[in-house]
């Protein structure tokens, strides 16, 4: 089985792995729903750290960065199946159900949701379909338990329709702070200047306007300067930050660092740490 598995292709995936997997950066387009079946997910973002187990729901708002770690239980797995909340089926569902928002969420952008009867029997209907990689779950029988998983949020939270049913564009936010809290997620330009509020070109010019370097440039030197930061103050090799800092590999980051520095990452190491292998 490959993780994660397409249940309903583009909205219900289930992920299961045997060994801990930590994601090095996600962008969350869309609401997304998370239910954990077993193991711990911890969620981090720039503006919150949220740890769930077995038995938990988290809803993700859209238009976010983040890591993920993934951890199985001790001798056991870790399983989750997750729903994208697609904007098109939440506007759907606004016209048949004549909801909608009634005024401004303004609570946390990533929300454990509090379990009740109702989520926990609409858990349990999911899972034999994602354990069976969907083998019994049509296209139309996907889309009515998105729908069921949608009212039940509400139920449980009703102040979640204003979260869920905003679909105002992301604002024009701003923009040094934001860079500053999210510059280590490996992520396109391009996806900073949509997450921004921002047209690519509005992007460069106001990036530009800030920071006083084109983005690339700007990115690359501060990731570097929290590398030595971090080396420095901390005593951690590069193979235990490079990721973590949005740099595609370790001999990228080697090089990069000698390129700025001129020396080596390695040779910032106390001799006892760099024994150490």
């Amino acid at each position: 089985m490959t993780s994660p598995e397409e249940i309903l292709p583009g909205v219900i995936f289930y992920s299961y792995l045997s060994a801990e997997r930590k994601e090095k950066a996600c962008l969350w387009n869309h609401h997304t729903l998370i239910l954990q079946v077993s193991g711990k997910l911890v969620l981090e973002t720039a503006e919150q750290t949220i740890s769930m187990n077995g038995g938990e729901v988290l809803l993700i708002g859209k238009n976010q960065l983040g890591t993920l770690a993934k951890t199985p239980l001790p001798g056991g797995n870790y399983e989750t199946i997750v729903i994208s909340l697609q904007e098109d089926l939440l506007r759907k569902i606004v016209l048949e159900e004549k909801l909608g928002a009634d005024g401004k969420y303004t609570g946390s952008p990533n929300i454990l949701i509090p379990t009740n009867e109702f989520l926990q029997g609409y858990f349990q209907s999911i899972v034999p379909y994602a354990r069976s990689s969907g083998a019994a779950m049509t296209d139309e029988m996907g889309i009515l338990k998105v729908k069921e998983g949608i009212k039940l949020l509400l139920l449980a939270l009703p102040v979640l329709r204003n979260f869920l049913f905003d679909f105002s564009e992301p604002y024009k936010i701003d923009l040094e702070k934001f860079m500053l809290s999210n510059f280590h997620f490996n992520v396109p330009v391009e996806k900073f200047a949509q997450l921004t509020g921002r047209s690519l070109a509005a992007f460069k010019r106001d990036f530009l306007k800030t920071f006083g370097a084109p983005p690339r440039h700007w990115l690359q030197d501060k990731r570097l300067n929290a590398a030595k930061h971090l080396m420095e103050t901390k005593n951690l090799k590069p193979s235990a930050i490079y990721l973590n800092l949005g740099f595609e590999s370790l001999s990228h980051f080697s090089y990069s660092f000698k390129k700025k520095f001129g020396r080596a990452p390695t040779e910032l190491i106390p001799i006892h740490t760099a024994s150490l292998g």
